[in-house]
């Protein structure tokens, strides 16, 4: 009887454990304060990516070169990419000055002058 106790002990443990770990990386990884600017009618978000090809292949062509760039951060190559009509809009965090730098040329000798608004913020390392 002692035994099947500590195993259901046990057993609880190994359930109830990764939920308080997960519940705390929940409360570290809330962006509702950063998602909260993209409630604007003006704000451009994912969802109004356009499905003509043109616009598609544009926004692949982008997030290939960011991927193929290892000296980039995981920030940086999470970067989100909305192509509407020819012009791009990048939004997202990324860990420096350079990253931004980095990425905004990219995107600016693929989509081409004046065709790209960088909405790009800076987050450093903690």
């Amino acid at each position: 009887m002692k035994n099947v106790a500590s195993i259901l002990t046990l057993g609880t443990l190994l359930f109830v454990a990764p939920g308080v770990t997960n519940a705390q990386k929940s409360a570290q990884a809330d962006n509702t304060k950063v998602n909260k600017r993209d409630r604007s009618s003006s704000a451009v978000t994912a969802d109004q990516q356009k499905e003509n090809e043109g616009d598609r292949e544009l926004s692949a062509n982008i997030r290939k070169a960011l991927m193929d760039n290892k000296d980039l951060s995981t920030y940086a190559h999470n970067v989100k990419i909305v192509s509407r009509n020819g012009t791009v809009t990048l939004k997202g965090p990324v860990r420096s000055q350079e990253e931004k730098k980095a990425i905004e040329a990219m995107a600016t000798e693929i989509a081409g002058a004046g065709k790209v608004k960088s909405m790009i913020s800076i987050k450093p390392k903690s």
